[in-house]
């Protein structure tokens, strides 16, 4: 697979920003389920970060856009092992969250598609390690 040069030069994709209902309740659920923790908060505004290098979600108070995606479907946590999709079932509905389905794409790479308390879609997933290629390393 070829790329072309990007047009700017970024870190990537650095937060996802969601408008929620009660921006406590929303950092409950992912410090339940994914070990969220709040680095910055308000009244109104709550930034956490997850174990992965740089992933931050914000919760925004704003009950009136709450759970209306604007177009996103869904977004992924990637699982470290296998294992963890069973315990991922049980955080979610430990945190109030619905599982909505689960199944494998092909054999030994599990997923699961949830609703967080605002409604947000999420899906957890675990995809087998690619071999590298020495040519291409």
């Amino acid at each position: 697979m070829s790329t072309k040069p990007a047009a700017i030069r970024t870190h990537g994709l650095t937060h996802l920003a969601l408008a929620v209902r009660d921006p406590k309740r929303s950092l409950r659920f992912y410090q339940k389920v994914f070990g969220a923790v709040a680095v910055y908060e308000n009244e109104d505004f709550i930034q956490a970060q997850t174990p992965g290098s740089h992933d931050v979600l914000v919760f925004e108070r704003n009950p009136d856009l709450a759970g209306h995606a604007g177009g996103v479907t869904h977004f992924g946590f990637r699982l470290v092992d296998t294992a963890e999709i069973k315990r991922a079932v049980r955080a979610v509905e430990a945190a109030g969250g619905t599982i909505l389905r689960q199944g494998e794409f092909c054999p030994g790479e599990p997923y699961l598609f949830c609703r967080d308390p605002d409604g947000y879609e999420l899906e957890i997933w675990y995809e087998l390690p690619t071999p590298v290629d020495p040519d291409k390393a």
